[in-house]
Order: C-alpha cells, then structure tokens, then sequence
C-alpha cells in the first residue's frame, strides 16, 4: 500500500506492506498518519485479524500511522525501539516520531509469527540506530525499510546514523541468503546480492573521494558536497551532506582525516 507522501526523500511514498492473510496479517511500516492512507488500509485489511503493527523504525515517514491505525484493528504495535532526537535534518520525512510507544520492542533475532509466516527481526543500524529488517522466513523476502531503498543510497545522518554502523549492516545483509528485498521507497529488489555489493562500493568509493579532495586542501562539507554530488538534484544536496559528514566521522575514528573548526584535512 503506498502512502501519499511522495517527495524527493521519499520517491513514491511510503510502502506499507500486509504480510499474512485472512487468518491473521501484520502490517510493516504502516507509514504516515495521513487520514486517506489509514482508510486505505483499512479497507485493505478488511475482517483479517491484525496481530501485529511492525515498524523498521521511527522516522515520520514510517511510524506515526501505528497509534491510529492499532486503535482502530485493535492491534500490538511490536518492532523498532522508541527513539527522539532533536534535529535540524533538512528533510520533511525524517525527524523522529515522538509519539511511538511500542507494546514491544524487538531484539535481533526476535520473531513474530502468525497463521502460515514467521517474521524475524534483523538489526540493522546505521540509518537510524534503531532500524530494523523484517525477514519472512517462509518465502526469502527481506523487508528492508530505509536501510536498502529500491531508488536510491539512504540517507545516513550524525549524530544517531552512524557510518560504521551502516556498512557493518550492510555486510550482514549481504552475508544471509535473501531471495528478494522490498523496501519502504521504490521497487522490489530481485537481485539483492549484487545491490548492496554495489551500495558497500559505493560507499568506499565515496570514502575514497573525501580522501581524494582533501589531499589537495583543507575543505569544508559545504564545499566538499557540490564536488562529490554535481549530477545530483541540488535539492538533495544538504541531505548528502550528512551523508559526507557521516563519513568524515568515520575517516576521523579511523584516524584518516581530523578537522579544525568546518575545515577537514588528511592526517
């Protein structure tokens, strides 16, 4: 089901997915607390027993529609952790949900089942510290939320999307063995694999063209990003420059580069 919140963060909207059948659904990332969206999924879940309301995590793209619509099936709100952080991220999508009170959290490894499919939670931060995957075991399918986008690379912004972190999920989803992603933004991903192998060269390429630019002089972010980002939409600029910041905190741990101020420099 796909929300009405399309954007240039967002592509389509936000893709809510309804993973059962008649017997008994959960709904996974049930989106935006948009009143035609929520009617929507209402009719689309007609009389099936909802046993659980799923979310990857608490951007307000994807959880603020899980307190109407559990009121409104009388169902659990079971998934991510609850996380609040003040930000002046430049992206409508993305600040954090303070409403979200999930009945339960999930660990790693966590699994929710139903009439015929078991969904198990898959830790993967970096995006958000508390993101999760959704994996339905009968089938291969991987529920990916913003971690792996069918569009686009996400969107990894300090001080809660940690770098590190990222890439370490990123290797972990390219170590299981899923038949297919389906993302919260953009289409169904068949050949999941060789994505994210391309989304981890990506972002070394991206680490290796920081390191790159910064041989020639110290630069700021804001100079770096028209360099790194010049075919991209400029609307989306100030979104890639968490993204650049993201990796000089990381280069930093490494001890790769240091920064004076807004300047950065190799070390």
């Amino acid at each position: 089901m796909l929300a009405p919140n399309g954007s240039p963060f967002t592509y389509t909207g936000t893709q809510t997915y309804l993973v059962g059948g008649r017997e008994g659904l959960t709904v996974v990332d049930p989106g935006p607390a948009e009143p035609a969206h929520l009617d929507a999924l209402a009719r689309a879940i007609g009389a099936s027993p909802v046993l659980a309301i799923a979310c990857t995590h608490t951007h307000r793209d994807h959880s603020p529609a899980a307190a109407p619509l559990a009121a409104r099936v009388g169902a659990p709100v079971i998934g991510c952790a609850p996380l609040v952080l003040e930000t002046d991220e430049p992206r409508a999508d993305a600040p954090f949900d303070k409403d979200y009170k999930p009945d339960r959290v999930l660990c790693d490894g966590e699994r929710l089942t139903g009439p015929g499919w078991t969904l198990a939670a898959v830790a993967t931060p970096g995006h958000t510290s508390n993101h999760l995957c959704f994996a339905l075991e009968e089938t291969g399918a991987l529920f990916t939320g913003d971690h792996v986008m069918g569009w686009s690379t996400t969107v990894v912004a300090p001080p809660d999307g940690d770098m590190a972190a990222y890439m370490a999920s990123l290797d972990k989803l390219q170590a299981r063995g899923d038949r297919v992603y389906y993302p919260a933004h953009g289409p169904a991903v068949h050949n999941p694999r060789q994505l994210v192998r391309g989304m981890i060269g990506h972002r070394r390429q991206r680490a290796r063209q920081i390191l790159k630019l910064l041989a020639h002089r110290p630069q700021a972010i804001a100079e770096l990003v028209p360099q790194m980002y010049k075919g991209v939409d400029q609307r989306l600029w100030p979104a890639a420059a968490l993204s650049v910041r993201a990796h000089l905190l990381d280069l930093e741990r490494r001890r790769a580069v240091t920064h004076a101020g807004e300047l950065w420099n190799i070390s």
